[in-house]
């Protein structure tokens, strides 16, 4: 991050809307560390000659006479190959693929595109662009996804030649039934993945199959699409779009010619309300606190909050905060609103008829929203790449303000206790993998419904694995092979609609509501038990349900409307299994294996606690099966040179406490969340023969996470005893070793004993 000095030429500005709040910061300490953005003047060239008349006409009606030399580049590029453009926020990304895919859409009538965006909201979006350009002879787009109404997708099949749609309905809507899209495939030119960072983790994985499929089925058509992409600012970009789409030689145009805004930088830490707990006042109140001065001075502002019930709670408070004319400018945006919903809140937001808009990362991709002065982050969004993202939406008439609030968790304090090493961090790699196991198996079936696996012509879309993959099919009875092809044992199977792209695992569970018979949503079955186990308290868009009974066999979960004072979290046993050692070292004084691990969960009582104070209720007792998967990990097994000396009753403890530690800290070294993640630790493990612990990536098949965490296994050991070590709390909180998802309700934790492996282990380095 390119920061200066407050203290330089270019500090804070009097006239600044914010400025008050910021000196409120600063005197009461809240304020923990300030930055600069440095202004950034633009760059531009003239729009090459080479371009299609008609798309330099259009442009000049737009009022566009040179393009930012990225812009340029990304153009060059795209004519060449396969193109991946990264650059910031605002930075005219969407023009980086829109001219090429225009220039080749008037130069041919029959030539067809695909843009595919991660939500509804952005494909909405890009079509009004679209429209802008007044091409409606030679470009006529339009969206396909789940709002489109069905009457209108027929017609959209025939004449549309630019088709904006997302993943999912990629996947199920379009490719199983390519015989009716078939002018689109045996025409198509161009498939842009616009917002390409999101792609990763789960998701990402199931994408990267998604485009596999995509590239198999215009090969069939007779056609070899160019894919251009667009991302945030990453650490692999190149890497990611070569996972992603199979392809090699992506061109990368990451040299940002856009003008840059002045932009303040605040690190906000809620005050410490319990000095022997260490626990902090409300993030959202402060957040509401902070939105609400800023629409006051009038500001426009953009909040981001992770979960939809934060959405709903901090816009009441910000509100509550309010006169009622400033209050009617303020409003919540989530998912779960109705399309007409969302599309006059992105009216009013365009319009500027709004002031403040809260919400959770719907908003943080490319949607044009208008210009905004301030960007408020309320607790950390899980990567560096993601919060840089969301503070570039600050800065209209040159300046901005990108405030981040941190919570209680260990990873927010941790970065609130060296700021600047957080504001210097780079940004991180994005990690997918296309052929975990239980991903790629699922897509091989929805491939084989759109059409025969050849194992030899295939590889080239499906990979070199795809034969052995679609043996090992064949053995458990999904697939046949036919005179050297590989088809559906059941021809009429639909596979593609048991496969969400969300999640690793093919089975759900339904959530019912009692009260009104209506489905809410489903849950992965590999979650159910601690989900929506029987008692739970569920959450679903911004409201609380019971779960009255988990039916197991018929695979749903009966819920009622909830409005009492408590929540619930489940006590489970886990235990591992090493199936297969793929790469082990000796490092630190212990012996630290990867490989491939089967956990099994065993979900046994639930834990009430009052609101807001946390107060334990009760323990209830449940009667649920085992649920095992299979996975990847890392493990280690600690020896004397590391263990000696320490007391018997601080082993468990000091072992559990590392184990959430590293679990931290892992999110620094890998491009996930916390919740991503799983962990065992044990002071006698079956296999290992002595005490261990085992760090898993959380999702059946796994997706690289843990991998990263053996390569960088020093870096985690390190992490974790600078964030359990700097802490100011006697006997461990949330801010260090405590997790909000321990199957064992923190119990037990010794953080002194955990200080001392770690350090124990570091002399070793």
């Amino acid at each position: 991050m390119a920061t200066v000095p407050i203290t330089s030429p270019l500090g804070p500005d009097p006239d600044d809307p914010w400025h008050a709040l910021i000196e409120t910061g600063r005197g009461d300490e809240r304020l923990v560390r300030e930055a600069l953005d440095r202004p950034r003047d633009a760059r531009t060239v003239a729009i090459p000659g080479e371009l299609h008349p008609l798309v330099a006409e259009a442009l000049g009606r737009r009022g566009i006479d040179r393009l930012y030399t990225h812009q340029a580049e990304a153009l060059e590029a795209a004519w060449d190959g396969p193109t991946i453009v990264t650059t910031g926020t605002a930075s005219g990304k969407s023009l980086c693929f829109t001219l090429p895919t225009l220039d080749v859409l008037c130069r041919d009538p029959k030539a067809r595109a695909i843009y595919l965006y991660p939500t509804k909201a952005l494909a909405q979006d890009q079509a009004r662009s679209l429209h802008a350009f007044g091409l409606h002879k030679q470009v006529r787009p339009a969206i396909y996804d789940g709002d489109t109404r069905q009457e209108d997708r027929r017609a959209i099949r025939k004449n549309a030649n630019l088709i904006l749609t997302n993943p999912d309905m990629l996947h199920t809507g379009v490719l199983p039934h390519h015989r009716l899209w078939g002018d689109l495939f045996a025409n198509l030119a161009v498939v842009v993945v616009d917002e390409a960072h999101v792609y990763r983790g789960v998701f990402g994985s199931h994408v990267a199959n998604v485009l596999r499929r995509l590239r198999r089925i215009a090969h069939a058509y007779g056609t070899d699409p160019r894919f251009l992409l667009a991302s945030a600012t990453i650490a692999n970009p190149v890497e990611l779009a070569e996972r992603l789409t199979g392809l090699d030689d992506i061109a990368l145009v990451d040299d940002d010619g856009a003008p840059g805004a002045r932009r303040q930088i605040a690190m906000w830490n809620p005050p410490v309300v319990d000095d022997v707990l260490q626990t902090r006042g409300s993030p959202m109140a402060e957040a509401a606190e902070i939105v609400a001065d800023l629409v006051r001075e009038g500001a426009r502002t953009i909040c981001f909050i992770k979960s939809r019930k934060g959405v709903e709670l901090v816009a009441k408070l910000t509100r509550e905060r309010l006169d009622k004319h400033q209050a009617e400018r303020v409003a919540p945006y989530r998912a779960g609103y109705t399309p007409q919903q969302r599309r006059e809140l992105e009216a009013q937001l365009t319009r500027g008829d709004l002031l403040a808009v809260i919400t959770t990362d719907a908003l943080e991709l490319g949607i044009d929203i208008g210009s905004l002065d301030a960007c408020v982050v309320v607790t950390f969004p899980g990567t560096v790449a993601s919060l840089r993202q969301m503070w570039g939406r600050a800065g209209r008439r040159g300046r901005g303000l990108a405030v981040y609030i941190a919570g209680d968790d260990a990873l927010d304090q941790f970065f609130c206790r060296h700021p600047d090493e957080f504001l210097d961090r780079p940004v991180e790699s994005a990690i997918l993998d296309h052929e975990s196991e239980e991903i790629h198996a699922a897509h091989l079936l929805c491939a084989a419904h759109e059409g025969p696996i050849d194992p030899v012509r295939d590889v080239e879309t499906l990979g070199d694995g795809v034969r052995t993959a679609c043996e090992a099919l064949v053995s458990v009875g999904l697939l046949v092979e036919r005179r050297g092809t590989y088809v559906l044992r059941q021809a009429d199977d639909y596979p593609a609609a048991r496969v969400s792209l969300r999640s690793a695992s093919p089975d759900s569970v339904a959530i019912v509501d009692l009260s009104s018979g209506e489905l809410l949503g489903t849950v992965d079955a590999a979650r159910s038990h601690t989900t929506v186990h029987d008692g739970a308290v569920y959450l679903h868009q911004g409201r609380s349900y019971e779960v009255r009974e988990l039916d197991l066999d018929g695979r749903r979960a009966l819920v009622e409307p909830f409005d009492g004072d408590w929540y619930t979290q489940p006590k489970k046993e886990t235990e591992t299994f090493v199936e297969k050692l793929l790469d082990r070292r000796d490092t630190m004084g212990v012996v630290l294996s990867y490989g491939v691990v089967t956990v099994t969960d065993t979900v046994h009582a639930y834990q009430r606690k009052r609101l807001p104070s946390q107060e334990v209720i009760d323990l209830q007792t449940l009667d649920l099966p085992p649920l095992a998967f299979t996975t990847r990990a890392l493990w280690y097994e600690l020896g004397a040179d590391v263990l000696d000396g320490l007391p018997r009753e601080a082993l468990l403890g000091a072992l559990h406490a590392v184990e959430h530690a590293q679990i931290a800290v892992l999110p620094l070294i890998a491009m996930c969340d916390r919740w991503d993640i799983g962990g065992l630790s044990t002071n006698l493990h079956p296999q290992t023969g002595g005490p261990a612990i085992f760090i898993y990536d959380g999702h059946p098949g796994g997706i690289g996470i843990t991998r990263q965490g053996f390569a960088s296994f020093e870096r985690l050991a390190a992490d974790a005893a600078r964030l359990i070590g700097e802490c100011p709390c006697e006997s461990g909180c949330p801010s260090c070793v405590q997790s909000p998802k321990c199957g064992n309700l923190n119990d037990p934790l010794h953080k002194a004993g955990a200080l001392e492996v770690l350090g124990r282990m570091l002399a070793r380095r």
